[in-house]
């Protein structure tokens, strides 16, 4: 019989699989169809793909420091990983933001070890914001659902 808690883990651990699985695949699409630095409309006026590598952190922090960054990512999935096996999240805002902060930490991983840098290649057009991927969506939709399931009532929570 599967309980409750395992489904809970299990369902944290494919939404993080599916979070890693879109990453990966939509930075392979634009490593094989963006040149670097060239700029395409997406949304006109909203959204255009831009390819760069990022060696730092978010916002571009901790640049030149790769072999660093690819341990933390390493040591931050890991410490998400056990935690999840080890206590299943508890609701529905709770999994969503461990998954995704999982599969976020492990796409951007992956890139510093495979390549020394993340690949990053959508960039908002009316404001200067700094050119993400997939996995800094998945990592900034974790921190909303963390901010939901902190501002949730906790009454109507079965451990």
């Amino acid at each position: 019989m599967i309980t409750r808690s395992l489904r809970r883990r299990i369902g944290t651990l494919l939404l993080a699989a599916l979070a890693v699985l879109l990453d990966q695949l939509s930075k392979r699409w634009a490593l094989d169809q963006l040149a670097s630095g060239s700029i395409q409309p997406l949304l006109p006026g909203l959204l255009q793909l831009q390819r760069v590598s990022n060696s730092g952190a978010a916002f571009s922090l901790f640049t030149g420091a790769p072999n660093q960054l690819a341990l933390v990512s390493a040591l931050v999935s890991l410490g998400l990983l056990v935690w999840i096996l080890w206590r299943p999240p508890v609701g529905l805002w709770n999994g969503l933001a461990l998954g995704l902060l999982l599969g976020g930490a492990l796409g951007n991983g992956i890139d510093r070890w495979r390549y020394g840098a993340v690949v990053d290649f959508l960039e908002f057009v009316p404001i200067h914001f700094p050119i993400f991927n997939l996995a800094d969506v998945a990592i900034n939709l974790a921190v909303a659902c963390f901010l939901i399931d902190l501002l949730r009532p906790h009454a109507d929570r079965h451990p």
